[in-house]
């Protein structure tokens, strides 16, 4: 969040990034004050420990407000098989769950379920683990996170742009460009293994104890990262398979990015502290969740070393020795990869001698693109209806044009406009027995952009 879009309260001379003060994303009013004052309070006393949270979290208005956020979100079922969709046509609706959920967290019979495991294709070839949570569950770290994220929000720093209110992956780009262009051309590009699997547990509380003090909440949290993992069986005659977790919080359950940031914050704080790298060597630190790079006029062995011994040794985490390097932008056709864009300097348009910094998507972004286009418009999609087709295409394009149009990304669009409209004439011609053609005297650009409607970025 720019400078320019906070404000400072007169009462508390506290200031508020606009998150907290306007009150942007609808939330009922007494959540949304409650909200400001545990920020206010946060950032007022940064030693003080909060122990009267867990009433808070099981207040009617705060578990109705989880359950607006869950249903807006939809998504998937957890491992009970029940969707949004469910809870709201089952006899007593919404309003029974709430009172359910109120009555256990009142008398502390809570109890999460265990998480679904679904494995999510890689641009690599790889998969990644996603945890889906039970609708239920999710709705109380919804409102266990209303509660948390301000007090947290208080400490993180300006660095960190990764799941956090008022923040997003453009502004994290636009820090690194402002390294970039004030001389900071060697970038250390880390990679860290396996993330959001990996997190020591014990760490990840003692990080929660430090602004945390309410037992029941520490309990909540304890029981939503020991929560076994649901495993589907590769073969289908066999029965799933519960496995229990020592280490990480999964990606897909709400409060998992919450305490992901938590953790990373602290190495966010010794970055900048009197033995980091920002005072003794100048260096910049941008990160996006587990995705950070650090920006310098000199990557040597100091800044390598500290990371080493902070990640790893510190903090317990791996580095992917593979995919961690560094880079010297400075150097003619080197590159950086973040975030879904590619940065380098390019020679000047016009013939000058300087060159101009251009950020435009990056290959991989648009192959993964190209790939889930190939998915929607492939032949085991030729029973849906033309007109059904075309809208969930425009909606999958407009949603990767509107993210890549920060930047030079003209020349990505055309091709991404030519490959989309050979899949789409591919596809119109193998619908049938009988090959497919445009009515007479209409062209297929007539027909698929002005006809069919399809997007043309």
């Amino acid at each position: 969040m720019s400078e320019q879009n906070r404000t400072i309260t007169e009462r508390t001379h506290v200031e508020l990034p606009t998150t907290f003060a306007v009150n942007e994303s609808g939330l009922p009013e007494k959540v949304f004050k409650l909200r400001k004052q545990l920020y206010i309070k946060a950032k007022q006393e940064p030693r003080f420990r909060f122990y009267a949270l867990y009433d808070r979290i099981l207040r009617p208005d705060v578990l109705a407000a989880a359950w607006d956020q869950v249903a807006a979100n939809d998504g998937a079922p957890g491992v009970d098989g029940v969707r949004v969709e469910d809870i709201e046509s089952a006899p007593g609706g919404v309003e029974r769950l709430m009172e359910e959920l109120h009555d256990d967290l009142k008398r502390k019979h809570y109890r999460p379920q265990a998480v679904r495991l679904k494995l999510i294709p890689k641009a690599n070839g790889g998969e990644r683990p996603l945890g889906i949570p039970t609708v239920r569950d999710r709705v109380v770290q919804t409102a266990a996170k209303l509660v948390l994220e301000p007090i947290f929000e208080a400490d993180f720093l300006p660095v960190s742009f990764g799941f956090r209110p008022g923040r997003s992956a453009h502004d994290a780009l636009d820090a690194v460009q402002a390294g970039l262009k004030a001389g900071q051309n060697a970038v250390y590009d880390a990679d860290l293994k396996g993330y959001f699997d990996t997190i020591p547990h014990h760490k990840l509380m003692a990080c929660v104890e430090r602004r945390i003090a309410d037992g029941a909440v520490l309990k909540l949290i304890r029981q939503w990262l020991r929560a076994p993992i649901l495993e589907e069986p590769t073969d289908r005659h066999q029965p799933p398979r519960k496995v229990k977790r020592r280490a990480g919080t999964p990606q897909g359950g709400v409060i998992s990015p919450l305490l992901a940031n938590l953790y990373l914050h602290w190495m966010d704080k010794r970055f900048h502290g009197p033995e980091g790298p920002a005072q003794r060597s100048g260096a910049r630190l941008v990160r996006y969740a587990d995705d950070f790079v650090i920006l310098a006029r000199y990557q040597g062995r100091c800044i390598s070393d500290w990371i080493d011994a902070t990640v790893e040794d510190w903090m317990g985490l791996k580095i992917n020795r593979e995919k961690t390097r560094i880079i010297k932008l400075s150097e003619p056709g080197a590159s950086l990869d973040f975030l879904g864009y590619r940065l380098r300097y390019e020679r000047d348009r016009f013939g000058r001698a300087k060159r101009f910094l251009n950020r435009v998507p990056s290959p991989k972004a648009c192959a993964r693109e190209r790939e889930k286009l190939r998915g929607m418009i492939g032949a085991k999609q030729s029973v849906v209806p033309i007109p059904k087709l075309v809208a969930r295409v425009n909606r999958q394009v407009r949603g990767w044009a509107n993210y890549f149009e920060h930047g030079r990304s003209r020349p990505a669009f055309r091709a991404l406009n030519w490959f989309l409209q050979q899949r789409m004439v591919r596809h119109l011609k193998r619908r049938s027995q009988r090959p497919f053609r445009p009515p007479k005297g209409v062209t297929w650009y007539t027909h698929l952009y002005k006809r069919l409607g399809l997007v043309q970025l």
